[in-house]
């Protein structure tokens, strides 16, 4: 049984929530590491306060976390890859990732531009090979910071585990939606990252909503299993995390520490939450980045 926690974010404290949700999983981040990767969730071009996008305020968060918890000397690189609707140069700057960059002293890094290596792994007893990014496999520290939002019907939510599918370098994705689970399992076996991180300040399911949740694990399967119980998603319907625990990525099975599931689920916009006109307004503003803008996050 793996630790999951999940802690309310007071404010726009973020650090405090990341400190405190890496305390409850008893997570030591190690003091050896000087080459970090933080991979956020980064989906076409849509504003973080849609719910669709990891918060680049987040990441900067997280990296002063890392700084005055292992060195000031560290180096941090944020990555993301280029996607069949999305190229990296284009996302970086209208997500505001090249301010945080700046503002932080971090890398921004396309790993559809970078050096790889091909690897090979097994799936369902099928062979699968990646392209796997120099950044990803020459770092220290692999850091995944993903959202929770419901997506296409056939794997049903992104969290965690479909987020190291933008780590893979190749641009052409869509080509891979046939076989979907597959290949995010497999790239999951390739790409093993050490501590996951779910951004939750601003959720996406039937429309956004504000929540303030951060979650961790150092199991991937266990923190999306967690995520599915807030989603009213029924692990057992999403084939990717099936397989994932099947394949031996991490166990469904966890212990939750901090805030209930329960208060979270509660406030997760499940089916029926546009209704009232209110709800409509604010997932209209926040689709086109507005909220953040006009002061009513």
């Amino acid at each position: 049984m793996s630790l999951v926690s999940l802690v309310k974010i007071s404010g726009q404290k973020f650090e405090e929530a990341i400190v405190k949700s890496l305390k409850l999983i008893e997570y030591k981040l190690p003091k050896d590491a000087r080459n970090i990767v933080i991979k956020p969730n980064l989906c076409y071009y849509l504003d973080w306060s849609t719910g669709h996008t990891t918060d680049p305020n987040f990441v900067g968060s997280l990296s002063i976390v890392l700084r005055q918890s292992i060195s000031e000397d560290v180096t941090i690189n944020v990555v993301e890859s280029d996607a069949s609707a999305m190229k990296c140069k284009y996302a970086f700057k209208m997500l505001g990732y090249e301010k945080m960059a700046q503002k932080f002293g971090v890398n921004l890094v396309n790993l559809s531009e970078d050096e790889f290596e091909r690897t090979k792994t097994t799936v369902n007893g099928a062979d699968l090979v990646f392209k796997t990014p120099s950044t990803i496999r020459n770092a220290d520290l692999l850091i995944n910071v993903s959202k929770m939002k419901y997506s296409r019907p056939s794997v049903k939510m992104t969290c965690a585990l479909k987020n190291i599918f933008g780590c893979d370098p190749y641009p052409l994705k869509y080509r891979y939606h046939s076989m979907l689970s597959d290949v995010i399992v497999g790239l999951n076996k390739t790409m093993k990252f050490d501590l996951n991180i779910i951004d939750g300040n601003f959720v996406y399911g039937e429309g956004t909503r504000k929540i303030g949740l951060v979650m961790a694990s150092q199991d991937i399967v266990a923190l999306d299993s967690a995520c599915a119980k807030i989603m009213g998603v029924s692990k057992g319907r999403v084939k990717y995390l099936r397989l994932a625990e099947k394949e031996g990525v991490g166990t469904s099975k966890f212990e939750a520490r901090g805030v209930t599931i329960d208060h979270f689920a509660s406030m997760y916009p499940r089916q029926g939450y546009l209704k009232t006109i209110k709800d409509q307004v604010f997932y209209y503003l926040a689709k086109f980045g507005l909220t953040s803008k006009l002061g009513i996050d």
